[in-house]
């Protein structure tokens, strides 16, 4: 039985046990892992993630009254609450804002609801950068489509979570994690336009492999410096007379860099040649130009460490130590929010085995955890367990 079906499994037999009945829909979203374009999409920018073989599974059945229950089953938590009233976000516990977020979202768009049983688990490491709160968020918004047959897209359910993040959690995030989410396709990459929000699958080589290795080093997104980022780069934007910083070039940033002072300079010039690399390295996987695309993702860890500043001694030696294995064949860097987290590698298949050995060896984490590998496929986007 596959880690999926297991998580499928543990899904319906709580919500029979708890609801003692069985559910009428179980649905699942999938996190992600970003291979490039980090801190781009709210820029407007290009970006290049996969939905991940990691997901959040939800049971549900509808009520007959206005009454939301909610059972999160891995950090043995309940809520409740009633759509007939206005849906308002709650100091503790903050997983539970993720599932009103949603709610209130929907309600905002003019959509129907009524009430609703719902269990929750999954098997995404919280805190880790693979978006678990998307994944829940997309998996939420999949069920309530589902239940009360909703004229709703993917789009629409990626814009609903989003809201929830910004008006329910805090965090200014953009629209890839929840784009990654609900328009995975299974063995592609996701070429993300998110000026236009236009969507083109690119395959990944089979003789490839996502490699994510979990530091061991949790972050939140609204706790560290995300919202800072971004305030940082629209400030830039606005001194360079632009909407967004996708307006900007990389020739023309490296001209009018002396209106920016150090630090606005160095924001913007990440955001900027990460939309370049991002482009180039889409077409380097449609080519199966590995080489080509691992230089890409080691130039993006660069610019995330230094210009950016978004990573931490612990994952620098992280990425060293990957690096050393895969050589100019693949690479490393930093993904997520920063602060701690995953790094993604892309590796070659007959190299994974020692990745694996090299950071069982010689990674641990401040606390002194060891690194965990995921080895991961990338996967179709939320729709229903059959």
């Amino acid at each position: 039985m596959r880690i999926d079906d297991l998580t499928a499994t543990r899904a319906r037999e709580s919500f029979l046990r708890f609801f003692d009945t069985a559910p009428e829909v179980l649905i699942r979203a999938p996190g992600r892992v970003n291979l490039i374009g980090e801190f781009t999409d709210f820029n407007d920018g290009y970006c290049l993630p996969c939905a991940i073989d990691r997901e959040t599974v939800v049971a549900a059945r509808r009520r007959r009254d206005s009454r939301v229950r909610v059972i999160a089953i891995d950090v043995e938590g309940e809520d409740h609450f009633d759509v007939s009233s206005p849906v308002v976000p709650v100091v503790k516990p903050n997983w539970v804002n993720y599932v009103r977020g949603v709610f209130a979202a929907l309600n905002g768009q003019g959509q129907t609801l009524a009430g609703v049983d719902l269990v929750i688990t999954g098997n995404i490491p919280r805190g880790a950068g693979l978006s678990s709160s998307a994944s829940l968020e997309i998996a939420v918004g999949e069920t309530l489509r589902r239940l009360f047959d909703l004229p709703l897209t993917a789009l629409d359910l990626a814009r609903a979570g989003q809201r929830a993040e910004h008006e329910f959690v805090g965090s200014r995030c953009g629209i890839m994690d929840q784009v990654a989410s609900a328009f995975g396709v299974r063995g592609h990459a996701l070429l993300l336009d998110c000026a236009r929000l236009q969507i083109t699958p690119v395959p990944i080589p089979q003789n490839i492999e996502v490699v994510v290795i979990d530091s061991g080093i949790q972050r939140g997104l609204v706790e560290s410096e995300y919202n800072a980022r971004r305030e940082q780069c629209e400030l830039a934007a606005q001194v360079l007379g632009v909407a967004t910083l996708r307006e900007i070039s990389g020739h023309r940033i490296r001209e009018e860099a002396s209106r920016l002072d150090d630090l606005l300079a160095r924001r913007a010039r990440h955001v900027i040649t990460e939309n370049e690399r991002t482009l180039q390295a889409a077409e380097c996987l449609r080519m199966g130009d590995l080489r080509g695309f691992g230089d890409l993702i080691r130039q993006s860890h660069r610019s995330l460490r230094d210009d950016f500043q978004v990573s931490l001694p612990p994952i620098d030696r992280l990425v060293e130590i990957v690096q050393s294995v895969v050589g100019e064949r693949g690479g490393a860097r930093l993904t997520g929010g920063g602060f701690g987290g995953c790094v993604v590698a892309v590796v070659p298949d007959d190299l994974v085995v020692e990745v694996k050995s090299a950071v069982e060896r010689q990674y641990r984490s401040p606390s002194g955890e060891p690194g965990v590998v995921h080895v991961c496929m990338a996967t179709d986007g939320a729709g229903e367990v059959l």
